[in-house]
């Protein structure tokens, strides 16, 4: 199967060179590599700070990936077998450069290639793992929920490659939201998912028990099929060679269950969604192609002037759509403003009393000990507000960014709708015009801050300041300052949900705009393609027209065959 499908994938190839849709015949060849050597694509997926990278690095036996404790892939990484450990980046023109590992890192990670400005479409590092060593490989995302969020247009276009997936998640806390919405999408592109709860190391039995009870039960809801074992492991224990092994020789044998007994029929299935994915693709250049040559050179000639006026008067119009988009940002920022003033209210009356009630037994010493002391008991006084309020207030903050992302799509969808009946048809020619799943989705980035660095006298001279003058007076001036640095805490903090929130909305709004405008000048470049190349072969005469119809008519059938 996995020479036909290859074959199958370097004729389509062959068809995509024929139709100079260059892009496509690289892809359909690269699959083709992949699929005749039984490679295929295990994605880790899961959100920040579940130790991805980590558990990837102690299937494979060494540390091939970067890991930390802050977001840190920043493009996919593909760990494949080789005979020897080395690494190789892809360039945005599609070349493989190859790098030494120690490299890897300026590459692929947040800190060094942050939002992939480096523009690298992916890596790959070759280990000699014998867990590899049958086909298997394992993919380290940005996060594919990423895959709605999109991190990087490098990872939503990876997204169609992925053939099964390992699914890291955690007992504190268990999945929920936006991780949900992502291993949910992620079983609807492949049927087979691993679940692991990482870091065992780190919470009690009857925590990890619920969490893989309420996993299971959940992801089954939601898929509508049964889920199979929960792997609890601590991937950093097994890279310490450290610990009790727990599932980590069940999981193990699930991962070579999957190459001995799927792995073929993964295969497979890369093959025939690529072949169906880029075949579509090909088919609209073979519709235009046709078009073109059917028509009168004058008549496309003014449909492609006409079409670019429409796209002109589009790209105009668009403000309406923004003015759409704009509604529900204000709708949202109306929201969360009030729930923030109401929650605010409450709590700098509470915290400035419960402050007052605990101040006096905070131990007086030195004076740059004292402001540590009270500035650390503002701090705790502020977690103890925000943090049992903050989680419900994310989880709503998580719903209603959804369900605006749903909606920038609908409206994104109804906006092109219009341009097709106004008379831009080649629209329904475009398979997927806007998919809710292709991206548009962005991870939260909410963080707790602490302001440490307020809390420890950021210059000499305060830390002076707070040393010689007389206790009383430096004693009442550091509390004020603990005071006002207490409500600062609250206001800041409570306020970041709708910011956070705030701040995705813009950037789905913002890519969305971006994917409607591809959308409508790829379909320009196309018309204008298919011109230029029925010029050509009109200028040849009548014969040279009906022998390329024929060829796109032939070239369509093999399409069909092929999918």
């Amino acid at each position: 199967m996995t020479a036909d499908g290859a074959s199958r994938l370097l004729r389509l190839a062959d068809l995509a060179q024929e139709l100079g849709a260059e892009p496509v015949a690289q892809e359909a060849r690269e699959l083709a590599a992949r699929v005749a050597a039984g490679r295929f694509y295990v994605a880790c997926v899961g959100q920040f700070k579940r130790g991805k990278s980590t558990l990837l690095n102690a299937l494979v036996g060494c540390e091939v990936v970067p890991t930390g404790f802050v977001p840190v892939t920043a493009v996919p990484t593909v760990i494949r077998f080789g005979d020897k450990l080395r690494a190789r980046i892809r360039l945005h023109d599609g070349s493989w450069r190859d790098i030494a590992m120690p490299e890897l890192k300026e590459y692929v990670t947040e800190e060094l290639n942050p939002e992939n400005k480096k523009s690298v479409e992916g890596a790959e590092v070759f280990v000699p793992s014998p867990l590899l060593s049958s086909g298997m490989c394992f993919v380290d995302t940005p996060g594919l929920g990423s895959v709605f969020t999109g991190n990087t247009a490098t990872t939503q276009a990876f997204i169609p490659h992925i053939d099964a997936a390992l699914v890291v998640v955690g007992a504190d806390p268990p999945i929920a939201g936006e991780e949900l919405t992502l291993v949910e999408a992620v079983g609807k592109q492949v049927q087979d998912l691993i679940l692991v709860i990482n870091k065992a190391d780190r919470t009690s039995d009857p925590e990890r028990e619920a969490a893989s009870k309420f996993t299971r039960e959940i992801l089954e809801k939601r898929l509508h099929r049964p889920m199979g074992e929960v792997f609890e492991v601590s991937a950093s224990e097994r890279m310490q060679n450290r610990g009790p092994l727990r599932d980590w020789e069940r999981l193990l044998a699930s991962l070579y269950h999957l190459v001995d007994d799927s792995g073929s029929n993964l295969v497979r299935a890369a093959c025939d969604r690529g072949l169906q994915r880029l075949s579509e693709q090909l088919l609209v250049i073979i519709s235009e192609d046709r078009d073109a040559l059917q028509r009168p050179i004058e008549e496309s000639e003014r449909r492609i002037h006409l079409m670019k006026e429409t796209i002109g008067e589009a790209e105009r119009s668009m403000h309406e759509l923004s003015f759409l988009f704009m509604a529900e940002q204000h709708r949202i920022s109306d929201l969360f403003g009030d729930r923030h003033k109401q929650f605010f209210n409450s709590a700098r009356h509470e915290s400035e009393a419960e402050f007052n009630r605990k101040l006096p037994s905070v131990s007086l010493g030195f004076g740059p000990q004292y402001r540590r002391r009270v500035m650390r008991l503002a701090q705790e006084i502020a977690r103890g507000k925000v943090m049992p309020w903050l989680k419900p207030e994310q989880d709503e903050g998580e719903r209603q960014y959804r369900a605006v992302a749903r909606r920038f799509v609908e409206m994104g969808n109804n906006f092109l709708k219009k341009l097709a009946d106004a008379g831009l048809s080649e629209l329904t020619r475009m398979p997927h015009a806007l998919d809710p799943e292709k991206g548009f989705r962005v991870r939260s980035r909410f963080t707790f801050e602490d302001f440490i660095g307020t809390a420890q006298p950021p210059s000499p001279l305060r830390w002076l300041a707070d040393a010689v003058f007389p206790a009383v007076g430096a004693r009442r001036i550091i509390t004020n300052e603990a005071r006002e640095f207490l409500q600062h805490l609250l206001e800041t903090n409570s306020a970041r949900v709708q910011n956070d929130v705030l701040n995705r909305i813009q950037e789905s709004r913002d890519r969305l705009e971006v994917e409607i405008r591809k959308l409508l000048h790829e379909i320009s470049r196309i018309a204008e393609q298919a011109l230029d190349r029925a010029r050509k072969v009109k200028e040849e005469g009548t014969p040279a027209v009906d022998s390329a119809l024929e060829r796109l008519n032939q070239v369509e059938r093999d399409l069909s065959a092929l999918v």
